[in-house]
C-alpha cells in the first residue's frame, strides 16, 4: 500500500501560458500528418484505448476509443503540450490518495492542456479543461471531433509532442467520485475527479485512423450522477491553469 501523502499545490505559473511555439511555423508544414497513440492505465485504473490524430493545416481530427473507466461518471480528455512529451508510469508515486499520481505531479512530462477534447458544442481550448458537462461519461467511449487550432499547436501536434490524457479514477472502488483528498486543481473537488487515469503519447501513426465514429464529436452523455461536478463551469480555468509545480515524487521509469 503506497504511504498517504497529500501536499499543498502552490501554482507557481498557468499552464494555458507555456509557450506552445517552438518557431514559426505555417500550416503548409504539418498538412496530412497522421499520429496514433496508445492509452494506457495511471494510478492502477484499469483504463486503456487508442487515439488517432490527423493534422491538416490548423484542422485537427481526433478519435479516442477508451474503456475500462470509471461507469456513470464524467472523464476529462485532453491533449496536452508543453512537456517532455511523455507519459508517467503507472507505478510512479504522487502526491495524492496513498501516493496515487495527480494531475501535476506529472506535468512536467506531459505538460499543460492544449487542447480540450469535449464534444460539440462545448469550447476546446485550455479554458475548457474543466468542462465536464461536454466531455464523455461511461466505462467505454468512443470519441470523435474535427478541432480548429492556432497554427502553432497544430504544428506541435503534428511534430509529435502532443500527449492525450484522460481523467478520474475511482480509487477506493467505491463507484463514485469521492474520498477525503482534494483535487490539486480545486479544492473543491475530490481528487478523484481529476486525477490521469490513461495516457497515451502521440506518435507518427503505426496504423490508419478508423473511418466513421461518434457524429458530431458526441459521446453518451446519460445517467451522468454527478450534478456536484456537472455544476462547476466556473473552474473550467482551473485544469488549464494548473502551475508546473513538482511535488515529491519518485523518479520515473
Amino acid at each position: 500500500m503506497r504511504t498517504t501523502r497529500i501536499t499543498t499545490i502552490a501554482a507557481a505559473a498557468a499552464l494555458v501560458g507555456l509557450p506552445l511555439a517552438v518557431g514559426p511555423a505555417s500550416a503548409d508544414d504539418h498538412g496530412g500528418s497522421e499520429l496514433t497513440a496508445e492509452l494506457t492505465q495511471l494510478n492502477d485504473s484499469g483504463a486503456s484505448g487508442t487515439a488517432w490524430a490527423k493534422v491538416d493545416g490548423t484542422q485537427v481530427e481526433v478519435k479516442v476509443e477508451t474503456t475500462g473507466l470509471l461507469d456513470g461518471a464524467p472523464h476529462a480528455q485532453h491533449i496536452h503540450i508543453g512537456g517532455q512529451g511523455v507519459c508517467p508510469s503507472n507505478d510512479q508515486e504522487g502526491s495524492g490518495f496513498e501516493g496515487a499520481l495527480q494531475t501535476t505531479d506529472a506535468a512536467d512530462q506531459y505538460g499543460g492542456v492544449a487542447v480540450s477534447l469535449t464534444m460539440e458544442p462545448g469550447e476546446t481550448g485550455p479554458d475548457a479543461a474543466l468542462d465536464v458537462d461536454n466531455f464523455p461519461t461511461g466505462a467505454s467511449n468512443t470519441y470523435s471531433r474535427t478541432i480548429t487550432v492556432s497554427d502553432e499547436v497544430a504544428q506541435q501536434i503534428a511534430d509529435g509532442d502532443g500527449v492525450v490524457v484522460v481523467h478520474g479514477v475511482d480509487h477506493d472502488g467505491s463507484g463514485a467520485y469521492d474520498g477525503d483528498t482534494k483535487s490539486d486543481l480545486d479544492p473543491s473537488l475530490p481528487s478523484e475527479a481529476t486525477d490521469p487515469a490513461a495516457c497515451g503519447e502521440l506518435d507518427v501513426a503505426q496504423m490508419a485512423m478508423p473511418e466513421g465514429g461518434v457524429e458530431t464529436g458526441g459521446a453518451d452523455t446519460s445517467g451522468v450522477e454527478y450534478p456536484a461536478v456537472l455544476g462547476l463551469g466556473g473552474l473550467a480555468m482551473a485544469l488549464g491553469a494548473f502551475g508546473l509545480i513538482a511535488t515529491r515524487r519518485r523518479a520515473t521509469r
